[in-house]
């Protein structure tokens, strides 16, 4: 799997802050095998989060995209917003389970607006900006991120595995 990073950061891209998340999230996926080709630090802008998104997309040369940054109610997280103008669907249930995971560590997951979808045939996931929270999120939803991804790119291939009996119910 080819794999792309983008932290939003507006000090990041001035210079003015290390990023950690995006080489986090870098060591994390080369465990898994996955091949990062691409990372960059862009400002919380929309218009120019937008263009990226289409940019890195429309290339073909990827297959996943991970968001850092941006995805809380801060005037200038607009992560989320970017990223649904420009996918073509929605996979609400990645957001959800990323929530659902944090919540069990702070209740402050309740204002995450991450979304993810599918623009082309390359899945875009926004994740939080803290280093750990970025990995803890996508930990989350990795189990089910390769199939989507093969799914994603026109895998036919029977999506379920063969129905276990259950033992009966006393």
């Amino acid at each position: 799997m080819k794999a792309a990073i983008l932290t939003l950061s507006d000090k990041g891209a001035r210079g003015e802050r290390a990023d950690a998340s995006g080489p986090a999230l870098v060591s994390w996926l080369a465990e898994r095998g996955a091949e990062t080709v691409r990372t960059a630090i862009i400002p919380d802008e929309a218009a120019l989060i937008e263009e990226t998104l289409r940019d890195w997309t429309d290339s073909g040369e990827f297959d996943l995209i991970l968001t850092t940054g941006g995805t809380g109610v801060s005037p200038r997280d607009v992560t989320p917003d970017a990223t649904m103008r420009v996918v073509d669907r929605l996979i609400p249930g990645f957001g959800e389970v990323m929530r659902m995971r944090s919540l069990q560590k702070t209740p402050h997951a309740m204002i995450s607006r991450a979304v993810a979808g599918i623009r082309g045939e390359t899945l875009i996931i926004n994740l939080p900006g803290s280093p750990k929270g970025a990995v803890e999120n996508l930990e989350a939803v990795w189990p089910a991120v390769p199939h989507a991804v093969e799914k994603i790119q026109g895998d036919t291939r029977e999506c379920a595995s063969p129905m276990v009996p259950h033992p009966p119910v006393k």
